[in-house]
């Protein structure tokens, strides 16, 4: 008998952001010296492809959130708001400055308690965008809209609008430490996706999810309870966000209330979409998201390594972005064939 062997068949949504990923990869190694260079010191490994992993967990963090809420046919533009509500927590329950108002509850500088309350506000707002969405059928964009404005404010309020500054190690090796040579954040994300994919992929939650952004009306009738799914969706996402937050604080040991997550949420938008997974809702796929994430940040780290100035910056990331999103349209690449099949003949 001959062996069985499981051919492992990749889906269509993820060919492109792989090949624009190594495409991106070929051009760094032929053009940008000492891109793929990575140094072992103190037992830390360094270099570009590293920082580029450290620099983008927080956006795959979100991004696996913004997946699930996606894929339910939804959109939250409110992370952003939430990762600067979560860091502006967690720094002020650690320093207690006098001009915030955390310094009121005179809670002890624990870092597992001041962690676990950032935590559970990042759910908690992340639910009340579910409650609007879910029980009361406001528009998500509407609905998180609310929040991506409001929540950007209460982060100002906690804080005073001041930068909180901490000084704990435990805190700082969230976003700067190291665990088997790798930055500390990579294995937040692994874990993060391990998760997700486990829910996802081996539980009734990922069909209840998909089912019900491709199909709603045919999920209710076929007894998927649509609003607590996504209503625990976007408390999951809430969770995702709150915890980029907290990765993003760590990072510069401080809270900074008017920049945290500032804009991130169209990154993790993008990020998804490139992923494969479609505005529309249905099919999600997790690792597409984080391959998008990686694709968005390694396109920021060649810029600024291949000295382009800081005002043209976003704009050649933008057409990046868009000559890779019209290469995953089949429409767009069927066009450029028959033109080309025209031009041959």
């Amino acid at each position: 008998m001959k062996p069985f062997r499981r051919k492992i068949r990749i889906p269509e949504q993820l060919i492109w952001p792989i090949a624009a990923l190594f495409i991106l990869l070929i051009f760094n190694f032929l053009f940008t010296e000492n891109f793929f260079h990575i140094e072992i010191r103190n037992g830390k490994l360094f270099g570009s492809l590293i920082d580029i992993l450290d620099r983008a967990s927080p956006l795959m963090l979100v991004a696996l959130g913004m997946t699930l809420v996606i894929a339910t046919g939804g959109i939250d533009l409110s992370v952003g708001a939430v990762m600067a509500i979560t860091g502006t927590i967690i720094a002020g329950l650690l320093a207690m400055p006098d001009f915030s108002i955390l310094s009121w509850f005179n809670l002890p500088a624990s870092f597992s308690l001041a962690l676990c309350i950032a935590l559970a506000t990042g759910i908690i707002f992340g639910a009340c965008n579910g409650i609007l969405v879910s029980f009361f059928n406001i528009q998500a964009i509407v609905a998180t809209l609310i929040l991506m404005v409001a929540g950007r404010g209460i982060a100002q309020l906690l804080s005073n609008g001041q930068i909180i500054t901490v000084q704990n190690d435990t805190f700082s090796f969230w976003g700067n430490g190291y665990f088997l040579g790798f930055p500390f954040t990579v294995f937040i994300v692994i874990i993060g996706f391990a998760v997700c994919w486990i829910l996802i992929r081996k539980t009734a939650l990922g069909l209840f999810v998909e089912a019900s952004g491709s199909n709603p009306v045919a999920s209710h009738y076929s007894g998927i309870n649509i609003r607590m799914v996504k209503f625990m969706i976007y408390g999951f996402s809430g969770f995702c966000a709150g915890l980029a937050g907290i990765l993003v604080a760590a990072d510069i040991k401080a809270a900074d209330a008017n920049n945290a997550g500032l804009y991130l949420e169209l990154d993790a938008i993008l990020a998804t979409v490139l992923g494969g997974t479609a505005l529309k809702g249905g099919r999600c796929f997790l690792a597409g998201s984080l391959i998008g994430a990686v694709l968005i940040q390694s396109v920021t780290t060649t810029i600024l390594t291949r000295g382009v100035p800081v005002e043209y910056t976003l704009v050649v990331k933008a057409l990046v972005i868009v000559m890779i999103c019209l290469l995953q349209s089949a429409e767009f690449r069927r066009m450029i064939i028959n033109r080309f099949r025209k031009t041959g003949k």
